[in-house]
């Protein structure tokens, strides 16, 4: 038979709201459209780079040209699967996880957004909880990290519900001006898990790819 070219295709996570699939092109339209209603009031920037503020002209373009490099580059040595969060069969925004030398490191960070429209429902709470799931008990790793700048008060407020604790700060170049980004680590032990359990398909032929 002929071997499976993109086992990620098939991997997919599911909690009691949401389905979370790696990305795809029909998903990633989706993600634009949402991404044109909206994703942070103007006068806010929570990402480190501000690909929000580019014209609407360009904001769909590029954001597919990130998305197709880091699905491009992936490999047991450094991968990111940006999984496209579903609910009720629509995206509604993307759930990143990271691992860079995972076999050996065990360490996963995680990136996220939802669309405005999506926010205040919990639904960035459960998609982060179910990827530290998958990260913890299916790919086995140590340690979860994340950070959000220190005025992101819903993505911290996610962070402490989860049972991250802090890591230190750092100061950075947001839209011309000095601000700080609070940095976050989160082990098993130390994960709140949620009252329910994750449903994972298609991961025994992913493990390879990503160095579990």
């Amino acid at each position: 038979m002929t071997p499976e070219p993109w086992p990620l295709r098939h991997l997919v996570l599911r909690t009691p709201r949401l389905e979370l699939r790696p990305d795809e092109d029909a998903g990633l339209l989706q993600l634009v459209e949402e991404a044109h209603l909206g994703v942070h009031p103007p006068d806010e920037m929570p990402f480190l780079v501000p690909w929000t503020d580019a014209e609407p002209e360009h904001l769909g373009m590029r954001s597919l040209q990130w998305y197709w490099s880091q699905r491009a580059a992936l490999a047991p040595e450094r991968w990111t699967i940006n999984f496209l969060v579903r609910v009720g069969g629509r995206v509604v925004g993307t759930q990143g996880l990271t691992g860079e030398d995972f076999g050996i490191r065990r360490e996963v960070v995680t990136g996220s957004w939802i669309g405005l429209r999506h926010q205040g429902r919990g639904i960035g709470t459960e998609m982060r909880a179910a990827v530290l799931a998958f990260a913890f008990d299916h790919l086995g790793a140590a340690q979860a990290r994340s950070s959000a700048f220190s005025d992101n008060h819903a993505s911290l407020r996610v962070s402490q519900r989860l049972g991250y604790r802090p890591d230190g700060t750092a100061t950075v170049v947001r839209r011309g001006k000095r601000t700080e980004d609070v940095r976050l680590i989160l082990t098993p032990a130390e994960f709140v898990r949620p009252d329910w359990n994750l449903e994972v398909d298609g991961f025994d032929a992913c493990r390879a790819l990503l160095g579990a």
